[in-house]
Parts: C-alpha cells; structure tokens; sequence
C-alpha cells in the first residue's frame, strides 16, 4: 500500500518570509501543511514528521500520523517516516497540491524507479518511490539532480502544483489565488 511523508520542519523553516512577523509565519505555515494534508489524506495513509507542537497536533486532528522528527535535517526526517514498500514524499510548502496531482506523480513511478517534481530552483519538492529502499537524504540545492541519479529508472513529472512551493513572498503571490482553502484563509487574514 502507498504511503505518503510530509516532513515538517516548523514555522522557523520560512525565515525568507520575513518582513512576516513570526506569529504569521507559523500561522501561514500550518495553514499550508493542512491543505497539503488534505490531499495527501485523500490518496493515502499519511505521516508528518515533526518536531513541532502545533504541527503534530493538526495532523492528528486531520487524521495523519505524527512521527517524531529525528533532527539531521529533511532528509532524516523522511528516512523516519518510511516505510518498507512504496511511497510519496511531499513538501509542506506545497499549498496549492491536490489529490489528482499526487495520484499522477504515483502513477509516475516506473517500477524498481522514482518520479520527482523538481522545484524552479533545482530542489525537490515531491517524490514518488516504487520502494523507499530508493531514497536517499541528498536534499539541499541541486537535490533534483541527485535524486534524479538514485535510480536506473527515474522519471521527472511537471505538475504546476506540485513545482511551486512557497519560500518567499514573491512565491505567496503567485500561489494565492490556487491554494489551498486553509492557506487562502490565513493569506486573507493577513491582508486585514
């Protein structure tokens, strides 16, 4: 059965939002790991993998597994997350996701392979694995390149969802009108 990972650093992980006060970054980024929770929930079981209060206890509200972040990074909080067989990674910045779009990127995955969405800056925003023996912690700049090397058979997708993720508020403005509810909520709120 597919599994789906979200790791969740916490609000401290969108420092690039600033002028954003602290309190409206840690409110606009639980508000956008619900909307991904949401469509992950709708294709698969779901873990987050935190360290954070806040986030874990949305999780377990919206019906997602919580799995204590090991620290070492985004790499070794996915490593926590997984499973033995099959798996989608996905990003918590990732507000404008939808089950359609992780359904694809699922059905992406060659087998004994991977399927990846590359973000514009080169970094990984979400992956599928045919197995999680696959993955590998080489996230960081450059990561799709080396995701794209794990694997004999590795497919990258493009789905505009799922490419743009939310680390500056140059990136909020072009997500705003496509996000998730919970994210436009928060976006509204802090037009007021």
């Amino acid at each position: 059965m597919l599994e789906i990972v979200v790791p969740f650093r916490g609000p401290d992980a969108k420092r690039r939002l600033r002028p954003m006060g602290e309190r409206e970054r840690a409110e606009l980024a639980l508000a956008m790991l619900a909307d991904v929770l949401a469509a992950c929930l709708a294709v698969g079981p779901t873990s987050v993998v935190t360290a954070d209060d806040a986030a874990a206890e949305l999780a377990e509200e919206l019906g997602a597994s919580v799995v204590a972040d090991p620290g070492g990074g985004q790499g070794a909080a996915v490593a926590a997350g997984l499973g033995p067989g099959p798996a989608l990674v996905v990003n918590a910045d990732l507000p404008c996701a939808t089950p359609a779009d992780l359904r694809r990127l699922a059905a992406a995955a060659p087998p004994g392979g991977l399927a990846l969405v590359e973000a514009e800056d080169g970094t990984t925003n979400a992956l599928a694995l045919s197995s999680s023996d696959l993955f590998a912690p080489v996230y960081g700049p450059g990561s799709a390149r080396r995701f794209r090397e794990l694997a004999a058979d590795t497919v990258s997708v493009t789905l505009p969802n799922l490419a743009r993720d939310v680390d500056t508020l140059r990136d909020l403005e072009r997500v705003e009108r496509t996000a998730g509810p919970r994210t436009q909520a928060a976006l509204a709120a802090l037009v007021r």
